[in-house]
């Protein structure tokens, strides 16, 4: 029978806690997963006690009000705090989405549970390493590609075929879709993911591009592609209420299409 070991230190301990200050009026706990790489240490689960009546209502105001008041050495990425950038994407409350636009109050009752994207290398703390995720964004080549002499202005485009990229061009590349996958967990370096796929139908069926052919070409392969078995995970936790494996499925499609 083959036996596996965990490695060193990767049990995760439970970690220190943050009483909230006297007079808070409206408590409400927060379980935070941290990791550093550099003291050597277990991960562990920091509970920090957040009064909400002093603390704006989504959750990443509560990571900052965390970090600007309670506990500086929290590590997380934000930027724009619209649901645009994605760079706050993580795991609350057992979903993967983005902390600036999950309300507390949507959290389940109790604490609530914070921790990086999964099945995703950690940087530190909060911050998921990306390397490999955007390394398969470029392998897409992810913009027009023309064999035709550009026009004086612009490539033109009907309304129709406009309307051909709604629920694709709005994909903020958060990872939350393909760190849902099985799929992806045990075949990460091989299969592209949902995100990387819907992003390569956006340009797949985009009017003005002019390589489909070597688009289709280029994904046909067991592990790129065909990784995906539509248990419709992604579709589920996109925060931005896109469906990546309805894109996939389309993708699919024009594979048979093209060898008919």
């Amino acid at each position: 029978m083959a036996e596996f070991a965990l490695p060193k230190n990767s049990k995760i301990q439970q970690g220190k806690r943050f009483p909230a200050k006297p007079g808070a009026k409206q408590v409400r706990e927060f379980r935070v997963y941290r990791w550093n790489p550099e003291d050597g240490a277990n991960p562990r689960i920091d509970t920090y006690e957040v009064d909400l009546a002093t603390c704006g209502p989504m959750v990443l105001d509560a990571l900052i009000k965390i970090k600007n008041e309670i506990d500086p050495t929290l590590t997380f990425r934000r930027s724009c705090r619209e649901g645009i950038c994605g760079s706050c994407a993580m795991n609350i409350d057992g979903t993967n989405t983005l902390a600036c636009t999950k309300a507390i109050e949507d959290c389940s009752k109790g604490d609530v549970p914070i921790y990086p994207l999964p099945h995703m290398s950690v940087v530190k703390d909060l911050v998921p390493d990306m390397t490999h995720f955007y390394a398969q964004y470029a392998s897409i080549k992810p913009w027009l590609r023309t064999q035709s002499a550009p026009p004086p202005k612009e490539r033109l485009q009907s309304k129709q075929d406009r309307a051909r990229l709604d629920g694709l061009y709005e994909c903020i590349l958060c990872a939350c879709c393909s760190t849902s996958c099985p799929s992806y967990w045990w075949n990460g370096d091989r299969y592209l993911g949902p995100a990387i796929l819907l992003q390569a139908y956006r340009w797949i069926v985009d009017s003005r591009d002019e390589d489909t052919g070597t688009r289709l070409d280029e994904l046909e392969d067991p592990y790129r592609l065909y990784r995906c078995h539509t248990i419709m995970n992604c579709t589920r936790t996109c925060p931005k209420g896109l469906n990546p494996a309805k894109a996939i499925a389309e993708i699919k499609k024009l594979m048979v299409e093209r060898r008919a």
